[in-house]
């Protein structure tokens, strides 16, 4: 079976590829700059992670069944991604802007700058993260007529 065929994992690479895109338009729209590197970085809206899993999970419960053993493992990776995003990697993300506050202070106090700054756009807010997930089961149901 040639790999273009396998529908659950053509929706959630579909899904990833598209929603990181977009992130590049919708950041032009709500801060009026462009930002090109969000199309290959974490954060930002919609959660690519979370339209990735989303799209895998409605995308095999669409072809194996939504009572599946595949399909409870689908989601149960998605739901625990979505709060990884939306909990774990997004507080990671505020204590890294500390960090650099706190670095930027020591640094004007000592005359030197201080590396690396740490990457603060890690996980998402809740909003980006349901809004990955609505697009991953769009982004799934559209692919399904194109396998059906």
């Amino acid at each position: 079976m040639n790999v273009i065929h396998n529908y659950p994992l053509v929706a959630g690479l579909a899904a990833i590829i598209i929603a990181q895109v977009i992130k590049v338009p919708i950041y032009l729209v709500t801060h009026r700059t462009m930002d090109l590197k969000l199309a290959f970085g974490t954060g930002g809206m919609p959660s690519s992670h979370s339209a990735a899993v989303t799209a895998l999970s409605t995308a095999i419960g669409i072809k194996e069944g939504f009572t599946s053993s595949m399909f409870a493992i689908a989601c149960m990776v998605a739901f625990i991604t979505m709060y990884d995003a939306a909990g774990i990697r997004r507080h990671a993300g505020e204590h890294a802007s500390i960090l650099n506050r706190i670095a930027k202070k020591l640094s004007m106090h000592r005359h030197e700058k201080v590396d690396p700054v740490l990457k603060e756009m890690l996980g998402h807010r809740p909003s980006e993260v349901f809004v990955g997930a609505l697009f991953g089961i769009g982004i799934s149901i559209l692919l399904q007529y194109a396998y059906s």
